[in-house]
């Protein structure tokens, strides 16, 4: 019988962050969890989870601090057994490094271990712009954080799907008429990234057994666009 994972460890954190405003959506730009405070220009705070804290998930968290403003590293806590959230050197590293502690209980109650103080090191604008992108652009919360094994719905795999599927009720059509598709119909289309896709003639776009086959499946994609043909 598999044992737990850190998705079990999903749930709580998100529900914690939420109630301080934060949005968060799970497996963002590899990152378990990617939480964003409202306004035009949000607070961007990522969080790693691991059964229990360790050297791996403190490297993930240096890993993650040049694309976000605050990381978190969340763990089950390990009671009586003694776990690295009591060691007072692990504390100190983390302290140092600027990293939030989050202990989630038995009972899924998430306690702050430690808040993050030090200061931020160097960021990356890039990488944090790409992150806070894709969590704009993905429509709902499709991906439980701390998974491995299972494909990741992305935005640009969401808006893929939404074309194929417009493609499948209307026929075909050229990529404006894709357009509440997907802002980036065209882009879609022309790369075709999935093999979904095939060119009818100059402007005009069909679809593949592929792409039928993934506008028929069953990945779910919240408030899915209308179609109607202009006149």
């Amino acid at each position: 019988m598999a044992g737990p994972s850190e998705t079990t460890l999903y749930a709580p954190v998100k529900r914690f962050l939420e109630t301080f405003g934060y949005e968060v959506k799970g497996e963002i730009g590899g990152c378990d969890l990617l939480a964003l405070s409202p306004g035009e220009t949000p607070v961007a705070v990522i969080c790693e989870l691991k059964l229990s804290f360790n050297l791996e998930l403190v490297l993930q968290g240096v890993d993650r601090a040049a694309a976000c403003d605050e990381v978190w590293l969340a763990a089950r806590l390990a009671g009586r057994r003694g776990g690295r959230e009591n060691d007072a050197r692990f504390r100190n590293l983390c302290r140092r490094l600027g990293f939030g502690l989050l202990g989630v209980a038995a009972d899924e109650t998430v306690h702050i271990l430690l808040s993050p103080a030090a200061p931020a090191p160097r960021r990356d604008p890039k990488r944090r712009s790409r992150l806070v992108d894709e969590h704009r652009r993905r429509k709902g919360d499709p991906v439980v954080g701390g998974g491995t094994r299972a494909p990741i719905m992305t935005a640009y795999r969401q808006e893929a799907i939404a074309c194929a599927r417009l493609l499948a009720t209307a026929g075909c059509l050229r990529p404006r008429d894709l357009k509440p598709a997907s802002p980036r119909a065209l882009s879609i289309l022309s790369r075709n990234v999935y093999g979904w896709f095939v060119r009818i003639e100059r402007g005009l776009y069909g679809l593949t057994d592929r792409g039928r086959e993934a506008a028929s499946s069953a990945e779910p994609l919240p408030e899915p666009p209308t179609w109607s043909r202009e006149s």
